[in-house]
């Protein structure tokens, strides 16, 4: 058997625009996988096969605010909304926080589904720093939202490689981070598969619209 590797990139945020862009309806079961990918062209007993190998979220693992360990075993076999944040941070994390409710108050007690909410500023935002920031959202346990934190570069590699989206310590930036608001859909098996505006309440409601198609 001879393996020869064929890659193509594609871009995500291009990819992204589109989904954004593109109707969200429940015709529309198949959501994209987005991020780079490469083909892994076979040769096996004289025939030629194609597989192809999308972008997957990398090994992790944080700590929330009831001092639990989230790992990919935690989010293993469950669809899960990620995004980053800090807990002083003075333009839109506020109103994300607001828009994410609504999708805590949709599929809150899903036992298949989770939020990730990875604070990049740990060294302020501890364990109990992020308990009360979450308990006065009114989440007064993690079962389903998790507000992590962990080593600062880690999560800033997680938000750059792994969730491609912007996420870094940027001192000319109210607050002293630069990060995106973006709230980004993962399928059970770690593929992103939608990627949202999480200031803005139409591109929750795609979200909201998007999370059933994942589900079992």
């Amino acid at each position: 058997m001879k393996i020869k590797p064929i890659i193509l990139l594609t871009s995500v945020l291009l990819t992204a625009a589109i989904s954004c862009n593109s109707p969200s309806t429940e015709e529309t079961s198949a959501l994209p996988k987005l991020g780079n990918f490469y083909i892994d062209e076979i040769e096996e007993n004289g025939e030629t096969k194609t597989d192809t190998v999308f972008h997957k979220i990398a090994p992790f693992e944080f700590t929330n605010q009831m001092g639990d360990t989230i790992d990919n075993a935690t989010v293993e076999g469950k669809v899960y909304v990620a995004d980053f944040f800090f807990t002083s941070c003075p333009t839109i994390c506020p109103i994300m926080k607001r828009e994410m409710l609504r999708v805590y108050e949709a599929f809150g007690d899903r036992e298949d589904f989770l939020i990730l909410s990875h604070s990049i500023d740990p060294l302020h935002d501890t364990e109990e720093v992020l308990f009360d920031y979450a308990y006065k959202l009114g989440i007064e346990d993690a079962s389903t939202w998790n507000f992590l934190t962990g080593d600062q570069e880690k999560i800033f590699e997680m938000g750059q490689t792994s969730y491609l989206t912007t996420a870094m310590e940027d001192q000319q930036e109210p607050g002293g981070f630069l990060h995106s608001g973006a709230f980004l859909l993962i399928d059970q098996e770690g593929h992103i598969r939608g990627v949202y505006d999480g200031t803005k309440s139409d591109q929750v409601d795609r979200l909201i619209a998007d999370i059933p198609k994942l589900l079992k």
